[in-house]
């Protein structure tokens, strides 16, 4: 039983993971094409003009400097999005609750447990992360952040830029966007998110013949398509075009923490 602990343990502190499949969870499907309703972020909004420290390679957040007042306004935000219902909002705006939503709880998760060297480290013992956990009630629904991304998201909208902007609080991930997603901004937010990833070496690092790849190209590969399909995806965002030949995965799941 230790043995298998042990070798469970040693895959988890690797990065092995089998990512979940889109599966759409229909109750979330409806919207209201006509609604005018915009939900207000705008604590969201100040918590990241506060925090959130952005460099040219790496996005990072001041965990540690979160004071109580800003740890409550947080709660506050969340609190107000538990009570929309967000089927009688319009797609656009259900793409930004729901992308601000993972995004802030995934925040407050770091918070509610800080110090952790990583969010792999939250969650049970032979769970990976808390990804699984219930953390919301929403229009009498239980979620989850797996709901949130594989049963919401990625199955509703069809769109592998989804992988660019929702945040896991690591190194390796995308980087959490300075600007709360609108349903205004957020088309030009999914670009803008794909650009600065696939132009980082977290994203896309060339190493002499061979190419160094997110694993989220791995994990997700049934949403970028095969090597071809993946190479096409990159080089419309690349700086420099890259040709897939020699491919390894990473992913650096360090907590994105800025000293």
């Amino acid at each position: 039983m230790r043995l298998l602990i042990a070798l469970a343990l040693l895959l988890l502190s690797n990065g092995s993971m089998a990512a979940p499949k889109a599966d759409l969870w229909p109750y979330w499907q409806a919207s209201q094409p006509t609604s005018s309703t915009a939900i207000d972020h705008s604590r969201w909004q100040q918590l990241l003009d506060k925090y959130l420290v952005v460099s040219p390679q790496q996005t990072l957040f001041r965990y540690r400097q979160v004071n109580d007042t800003d740890r409550y306004e947080l709660g506050h935000y969340l609190r107000d999005l538990a009570g929309q219902d967000p089927r009688r909002l319009n797609r656009n705006e259900q793409f930004a609750y729901w992308v601000n939503l993972y995004n802030a709880m995934t925040v407050k998760l770091i918070l509610d447990n800080y110090p952790v060297s990583s969010i792999t480290k939250l969650g049970g013992l032979f769970s990976f992360g808390p990804w699984d956990e219930t953390l919301i009630t929403i229009a009498g629904q239980k979620l989850t952040l797996n709901d949130i991304e594989h049963r919401i998201l990625r199955p509703i909208w069809r769109d592998p830029r989804i992988h660019y902007v929702v945040n896991c609080a690591s190194q390796g991930c995308p980087d959490l966007q300075p600007q709360a997603f609108t349903a205004a901004n957020h088309d030009a937010l999914l670009e803008q998110s794909a650009k600065r990833f696939i132009n980082s070496r977290k994203g896309v690092a060339v190493e002499q013949d061979k190419v160094r790849l997110s694993s989220i190209y791995d994990w997700y590969a049934s949403d970028f398509g095969n090597l071809s399909q993946l190479q096409a995806h990159l080089n419309q965002y690349r700086q420099q075009p890259v040709q897939l030949n020699h491919v390894r995965y990473d992913y650096n799941w360090a907590l994105n923490e800025a000293r």
